[in-house]
C-alpha cells in the first residue's frame, strides 16, 4: 500500500471502523451483559480484588515492550523481517525478566494488598495472559500497519466472547472471583490461537543493536509516554487499593467499568484505526485535519449522549434492578467518572495525532504535567470526601487534558469546536428532555420507554442540524465497501 494514497488510506479507515465496530457490536452487548450480571452475582470486594490485581498487571505490561511495537507501526517504510524478529526477541527477554520475578513476590503481593486466597490466582493469570499476549504483537503490528482491521477483528471477537461466556458461566455458578481467573486465562489461549490463523509470520530470533537504535528513537519516548500513563492511571490505582478497603475499592471500580463502557465500545475502535492511518498521512496536513476532525465527531456522536444518560438515568438502574441496591454509593463517582470520558475522549485523538506525526516529545510534556496532577489531587481528594474524591480528582485531571489543543494546533490546522458543536446540542437537548420526562419513571418498563424516547429525541435534533454531514458519511461508507 502507498503511504501517501490519500483515497486508499481513507476507504481502508472507513471500512475498517465499520467493520470493527458491526463485527464487535454483538460481542459488545456480551459484554455489557457480563458486567450486568457480575455487579448482581459479585460483590464490591470481589470488584475490589479483580481491580486491584488487573491495575497490578496493566503496570507489569508497560515494560514488556519499550515503544517497539508503536516504532513498527509509526516506520515510514515498510519493516523488514530482520526488524520484526529483534522486536520480537527483544520483547521476549523483557516479558521473561518482568514475569518471572513477578512470580517469585506474588506472595508478598498478595499480602500486602490483602487479597490472599484467590486472588492469588487471579494474578497468576494474568501473568500467564502476560506471556501469551506478548508473542501476539508482531501479527498485530502486521495487520494494523497494513489497516486490515477486518481481519484483527475476528482474534478480539473470539477473545471476548470467550471471556464473557465463562464470566456469565461461572458468576451464575458462584464461583466468585474465580469467574475473572478462568475467563482470562482462556481469553489468552483461545487469542493467540486466532490471530496466528489470521495472520501468521516467520517467528525468529534475532537481536541487530542497530535495528533497535533506530526503533527506540521514537519507541523509547512513546513508552515514556506510556509510563507516566502508567503512573497517572494505573499506578493510582495501586495506591487506591492499598489505602481504601477493598469495598470502597469494589465502587469505583463498578463506577469506572460502567462509565468507560462508551470508550470500549467507541473510542478504541476510532482510536486503534487512527493512529495507524495517521502514520501513514502524516505529510500531508490537510489529510490530518481532515481525519482528526472525523474522530472528534465519532466519538462526540456517541460519548456525548451516553455519558448523559449514565448522568441521568443511573439512579433508577440501582432504585428497580433487584441486587443493585449495593451499588448505590457509587453513584457520585459514577456522575464523575462519566464527565471524564467526555473530556478524556476528545484529547485522545489529539495525543494520537501528535504521537502520528512524530511530535512525542510534546505529549511526553503534557503527560507528565497530568500524571503530577492526578498523584497531587487524588491524596488530597480522598482526604476530603473519602473514595468517591477519586473520580472527582481524575474528572479535573481530564479537563485540564484539553489543554492539548493549543499545542497539536501548531502543526495541524484544525477545528475542535466544529467537529462537536452539533452532537452537543443534541445531546444537551436530549438532558432536558430526560429531566423533564423523568418524573414519570416508575418501574424498570417505564424507564426503557423514556431510554428509548430520549435516544430518538437526539437522533432527532442530531438529523435535523447536521443531515448533509451524516448523508456525506453514509455515502463514504457505502462508496468504501462499494470498492
Amino acid at each position: 500500500m502507498a503511504d501517501f494514497d490519500l483515497d486508499l488510506i481513507a476507504r481502508k479507515s472507513v471500512t475498517s471502523f465499520v467493520s470493527l465496530t458491526s463485527r464487535t457490536f454483538l460481542v459488545q452487548l456480551l459484554g455489557v451483559l457480563a458486567s450486568f450480571i457480575l455487579t448482581i452475582y459479585l460483590n464490591p470486594s470481589d470488584f475490589g480484588v479483580f481491580f486491584i490485581v488487573s491495575s497490578l498487571v496493566v503496570f507489569l505490561n508497560y515494560f514488556s515492550d519499550i515503544g517497539l511495537a508503536a516504532s513498527l507501526i509509526q516506520k515510514k517504510e515498510e519493516p523488514t523481517l530482520h526488524e520484526f524478529q529483534t522486536t520480537f526477541t527483544i520483547q521476549q527477554i523483557l516479558v521473561l525478566t518482568i514475569v518471572i520475578p513477578a512470580f517469585l513476590l506474588s506472595g508478598k503481593a498478595a499480602e500486602f494488598f490483602n487479597i490472599e486466597g484467590v486472588g492469588i490466582y487471579l494474578f497468576y493469570a494474568f501473568l500467564i495472559s502476560f506471556v501469551l499476549s506478548s508473542l501476539k504483537t508482531i501479527p498485530t503490528v502486521m495487520l494494523e500497519r497494513k489497516l486490515d482491521f477486518h481481519k484483527l477483528v475476528i482474534p478480539q471477537i473470539a477473545e471476548n466472547v470467550i471471556y464473557n461466556l465463562a464470566l456469565i458461566i461461572f458468576a451464575v455458578k458462584g464461583y466468585g472471583i474465580t469467574s475473572f481467573t478462568i475467563a482470562v486465562f482462556l481469553r489468552s489461549i483461545v487469542g493467540l490461537i486466532a490471530i496466528y490463523i489470521i495472520a501468521p509470520w516467520k517467528i525468529g530470533f534475532a537481536l541487530d543493536l542497530k535495528v533497535f537504535r533506530n526503533l527506540i528513537s521514537f519507541g523509547f519516548p512513546y513508552q515514556v509516554n506510556g509510563l507516566l500513563a502508567l503512573i497517572k492511571d494505573d499506578l493510582i490505582n495501586i495506591y487506591i487499593g492499598r489505602v481504601l478497603p477493598l469495598a470502597q475499592v469494589g465502587y469505583i471500580g463498578f463506577a469506572q467499568k460502567w462509565a468507560y463502557l462508551p470508550l470500549r465500545l467507541v473510542m478504541d475502535n476510532v482510536i486503534k484505526i487512527m493512529f495507524p492511518s495517521l502514520s501513514r498521512l502524516q505529510h500531508d496536513k490537510e489529510a490530518l485535519k481532515t481525519v482528526i476532525e472525523k474522530s472528534l465527531l465519532m466519538i462526540s456522536l456517541f460519548i456525548f449522549p451516553t455519558a448523559i444518560g449514565f448522568i441521568t438515568l443511573s439512579p433508577y438502574f440501582i432504585e428497580f434492578i433487584p441486587s443493585y441496591s449495593k451499588w448505590e454509593p457509587a453513584l457520585l463517582s459514577l456522575t464523575f467518572f462519566s464527565l471524564n470520558t467526555v473530556f478524556g475522549s476528545l484529547s485522545t485523538p489529539i495525543t494520537n495525532a501528535l504521537y502520528a506525526i512524530g511530535r512525542i516529545r510534546i505529549t511526553v510534556i503534557f503527560m507528565s504535567v497530568w500524571t503530577i496532577l492526578i498523584w497531587i489531587l487524588t491524596p488530597l481528594f480522598i482526604k476530603l470526601m473519602g473514595y468517591n474524591g477519586v473520580a472527582i480528582a481524575s474528572f479535573l485531571v481530564a479537563v485540564s487534558t484539553l489543554s492539548i489543543y493549543f499545542a497539536a494546533k501548531k502543526y495541524v490546522d484544525f477545528s475542535f469546536i466544529k467537529p462537536i458543536i452539533k452532537p452537543f446540542i443534541s445531546a444537551i437537548l436530549m438532558a432536558i428532555f430526560i429531566l423533564v420526562a423523568r418524573e414519570f419513571i416508575s418501574s424498570l418498563a417505564t424507564l426503557a420507554i423514556l431510554i428509548v424516547l430520549s435516544a430518538a429525541v437526539y437522533f432527532l435534533v442530531l438529523f435535523v442540524i447536521m443531515k448533509k454531514e451524516l448523508m456525506g458519511a453514509v455515502r463514504l461508507v457505502l462508496i468504501s465497501f462499494r470498492k
